[in-house]
């Protein structure tokens, strides 16, 4: 049996609008030539003594644990988590506390191409879905939700595109077993622009960051900024998503990817 591997993350790129400015990340490039006369000095030898006058091609970061498709762990959403079945919660786990078999299990994608930008989808929505692609959910399936952000990465309205996943429909996912999810969208919930005009308009603040918030009844993880999930078949693939082991972090970059036997 063949196996395909698709790519599921964006590069980690600098000079596109891939976050709210304040957030953007910041690479320098260092090239061969570049670093030659710091390894030159180091050994007390001329440049030209170097292959060809080159070192080493090195890159400098200035990022965050949320640049680039990364994985949320529950302690990004909020202090505590699990407060339905831990009488006043336990504390949320960080980024290198999240087990390992939550990051590689089957995947079903739910396609929300078509729901406008800012819509909040609703356990209606993932029912109706879930039904018209013929699929059930198990336990720690990886639930992936592709919405018209994905076609929209780097471009000025990516941080306003995609629809968002609300509080009601992340919870229904949860209470299936459903530990890790993902969206390729800058937000697991929908864009803040769009929600900042509905908690304008109704002053109900329960609205900020509702889908993340549902961590605090059942922990869960997240991905966001994955990538090609057009590319996927409704289900019969695998995701693995291991998160970078960022000591007592709130979120790991991770290179998702799906696996297909064909």
């Amino acid at each position: 049996m063949a196996r395909r591997i698709i790519d599921i993350s964006v590069a980690l790129k600098a000079g596109i609008a891939s976050d709210p400015p304040r957030m953007l990340p910041e690479i320098e490039y260092h090239d061969h030539h570049m670093t030659a006369p710091m390894m030159a000095q180091e050994f007390g030898i001329a440049i030209d003594q170097l292959p060809g006058g080159e070192y080493a091609a090195v890159e400098r970061v200035h990022i965050s644990t949320h640049n680039g498709t990364h994985l949320d762990a529950p302690y990004h959403f909020f202090s505590r988590m699990n407060e339905r079945t831990v009488p006043g919660g336990e504390p949320s786990w960080r980024i290198d506390e999240v087990p390992l078999d939550w990051c590689f299990q089957p995947g079903v994608k739910l396609d929300f191409r078509h729901f406008e930008d800012g819509y909040v989808a609703t356990p209606g929505d993932v029912e109706a879905e879930l039904k018209r692609i013929g699929h059930t959910l198990s336990p720690l399936e990886i639930v992936v939700v592709n919405t018209r952000a994905g076609s929209r990465y780097g471009e000025a309205d990516y941080i306003h595109a995609g629809c968002g996943v609300g509080k009601a429909a992340t919870l229904w996912l949860l209470e299936r077993g459903v530990r890790v999810t993902g969206t390729d969208g800058w937000s697991w919930d929908a864009p803040f622009s769009h929600t900042k005009r509905q908690v304008q308009a109704t002053g109900d603040a329960s609205l900020i960051w509702e889908g993340h918030r549902a961590g605090r009844e059942i922990g869960y993880c997240h991905m966001e900024k994955l990538s090609n999930l057009e590319s996927l078949p409704a289900d019969g693939f695998t995701v693995a998503c291991f998160p970078v082991k960022v000591h007592r972090g709130s979120a790991g970059w991770t290179r998702a990817v799906a696996i297909l036997e064909e």
